[in-house]
């Protein structure tokens, strides 16, 4: 018989979403069809959605793991509102996420996981294939687990190897669906298991009979295909937010000149960034991994201490532990970056779920007055630069950094043109080596002694010398330090001024924030402003405004502490501000304190990022386009 004609479709975009239990491997097949994607020049964002529990019972709702892919000929800014293909591995899946569908959308369904037990284990009353659950959408029934076992009798391997296989089959057939290319999961399938020869050729023969299924069986009666997207030339590659963390840190260490320090406690969702650093150790990275969060920050001041660019990563539960010896570093302005990867809290909260939590921890959360420079990442590929910005602010302004980004950015990915490093902005260390008149004086017995707080006109920033310097010799330590010899202090006028003193130059990181950008109606009224992870839901939310002539602009922050200079007169210009974040208002709580400015929170914390039409809904009530309900 010959196969059945199939229609090819041409779309602008697609959103897909894998999903099954944990151990199905719907990770890594929607980092191989993310991979594809790349190759065929689309533009993308995925969302990873893990579940929280180590080892959830198989089969039930908690144990379901997904992942989300939005890919497109078009600018792409999330991760997709509305999912066109589902693709459920089992009965939980199809529960959990079967709501995310559009009408009209595609649910592919393994009927050999939609047994009464199956359903059971789901806590589901009917099969939802029977019942009318699915009325319309357009279903796809795959007897995933027979094939895949039927397509291995002839390898050797056991049940529970070929069970564990049946994501290359469905990898496949979706790459087959959306018209794919097929040799990067190949590639990747040769490396993977280049030392498990029966493994390698079971992967890529499922690999190919899923596509082959896709092309014999009648039931894709339409497949469809993306164009490449129109984008900046240049060499692009699909990067997670972990990973451009790291490479950020590599590109500070290597333009600073100073080697990088990592010390690190393992912590969800923060740990794949020491596993990315520690790749990097031909470029004279040395990575640390603690006993506890304490001795992880300890480990990093104390590099700093020694010349060196000290760095560690955690998420909120972490950084309160952090917090006294990140008031060390502020209190012997040491260069040191925190990188929190927010998560759902308070407490432990929701370990793999993204959420804008920590912002007032970050820029208020230590005792006494002790103010340090907060940025944020906005997209993953935005880590990078996040990164770079802050080890160069933290080394410039003699200061701890705390560097904002969260499980959504460090797990997802995004097609990223990879930089010119000779293009980033400059970075110059110099450290106190010479006997300098203005850095020394002599102490009561005539001796030369060297002045560690005497401070940069501009920055503020105070002298660091390397322990062991001749003639160097300081005292650092948490007790208040005299001006500017550093000596234990415990005069009220002199802790009055270096607190002061070192607010200040905290302000003055404002010399280095560029002027705020201000994008869409440049003579709306309303302003949705946003800082972190929101970026790609605000930006596609405001341009969808725009192009249905709705009035509204639209600005994005990357300082979060200090705020930019120009944003109080911004904000003046707007008689309406809309926030939306990842959180119960913390930015609009800061904002109304700063500038006594009314500006109106959109607030989510469930786990999830914002949809672009969340978003949009609250545009259109706040210009009176539609009728609140």
């Amino acid at each position: 018989m010959s196969a059945p004609s199939t229609n090819v479709q041409q779309i602008p975009e697609a959103t897909i979403l894998f999903a099954g239990d944990s151990g199905d491997g719907m990770q890594l097949t929607g980092s191989q069809f993310t991979l594809a994607s790349a190759y065929a020049h689309n533009d993308l964002a995925t969302l990873p959605d893990y579940p929280a529990e180590i080892r959830a019972p198989a089969g039930t709702t908690y144990g379901v793991s997904g992942f989300q892919l939005h890919f497109g000929e078009v600018d792409i800014h999330t991760p997709g509102d509305e999912v066109d293909l589902l693709v459920a591995m089992n009965a939980a899946a199809l529960k959990v996420h079967l709501h995310r569908v559009r009408p009209g959308g595609t649910v592919m369904v393994n009927v050999d996981k939609m047994s009464a037990r199956d359903l059971e284990l789901a806590d589901m009353d009917a099969n939802p294939l029977e019942d009318g659950t699915l009325d319309g959408y357009q279903v796809i029934e795959v007897q995933l687990t027979k094939l895949t076992h039927e397509a291995l009798d002839d390898f050797d391997l056991t049940k529970k190897q070929k069970d564990r296989s049946k994501n290359m089959f469905a990898l496949g057939l979706s790459l087959w669906m959306y018209s794919r290319p097929i040799e990067p999961a190949e590639n990747w399938i040769k490396q993977k298991f280049d030392d498990k020869p029966e493994i390698r050729d079971a992967n890529l023969h499922l690999l190919h009979k899923g596509a082959h299924y896709g092309e014999t069986v009648e039931a894709f009666a339409v497949r469809y295909e993306v164009n490449a997207a129109a984008m900046r030339p240049g060499t692009y590659r699909a990067i997670r937010g972990a990973e451009a963390l790291a490479l950020g840190l590599v590109a500070a260490t290597d333009k600073s000149g100073l080697p990088l320090f990592y010390g690190s406690y393992p912590i969800t969702p923060a740990s794949d960034i020491l596993h990315e650093v520690s790749k990097h150790k031909n470029f004279g990275v040395m990575t640390f991994q603690a006993e506890d969060e304490i001795a992880a920050v300890g480990s990093a001041v104390g590099a700093s201490f020694s010349g060196g660019l000290g760095v560690c990563a955690t998420s909120g539960p972490g950084l309160a532990l952090k917090t006294e010896t990140i008031g060390l570093a502020v209190m012997t302005e040491l260069p040191l970056v925190v990188i929190d990867m927010q998560r759902g809290g308070p407490s432990t909260g929701l370990p793999t779920k993204p959420e804008q939590s920590d912002l007032l921890q970050a820029i208020y959360g230590r005792n006494g007055d002790a103010p340090l420079p907060v940025i944020a990442a906005s997209s993953p590929g935005d880590c990078f630069y996040a990164a770079y910005e802050a080890c160069r602010i933290a080394t410039k302004y003699m200061t701890p950094v705390i560097l904002l980004a969260d499980g959504y950015l460090g797990n997802g990915s995004e097609a990223w043109r990879i930089p010119n490093t000779d293009q980033l902005a400059p970075f110059s260390v110099s450290f106190e080596t010479e006997k300098r008149a203005e850095t020394f004086h002599e102490d009561d017995d005539g001796n030369p002694q060297f002045l560690p707080y005497v401070r940069d006109e501009e920055t503020l920033a105070r002298a660091w010398a390397k322990p062991g310097t001749p003639g160097h010799e300081h005292r650092i330590g948490g007790l208040e330090k005299d001006d500017p010899t550093g000596d234990v202090s415990y005069d009220a006028a002199n802790h009055q001024k270096m607190t002061q003193m070192r607010a200040e130059k905290v302000m003055r990181v404002r010399q280095d924030i560029p002027p705020t950008q201000i994008h869409g109606d440049r003579d709306a009224d309303l302003l949705v402003l946003g800082w972190g992870s929101t970026k790609g839901a605000i930006e596609e939310a405001v341009e969808r405004a725009v192009e249905d002539g709705v009035p509204v602009a639209r600005a994005h922050l990357r300082h979060v502490w200090p705020l930019p200079g120009d944003l109080e007169e911004i904000l003046a210009r707007y008689d309406r501000v809309l926030v939306p974040e990842l959180n119960n208002g913390q930015l609009s709580r800061l904002l109304r304190d700063e500038y006594l400015k009314d500006v109106r929170p959109l607030n989510k914390i469930q786990g999830r990022p914002f949809r672009a039409e969340e978003i949009l809904d609250e545009i259109q009530r706040m210009t009176g386009q539609v009728t609140p309900a």
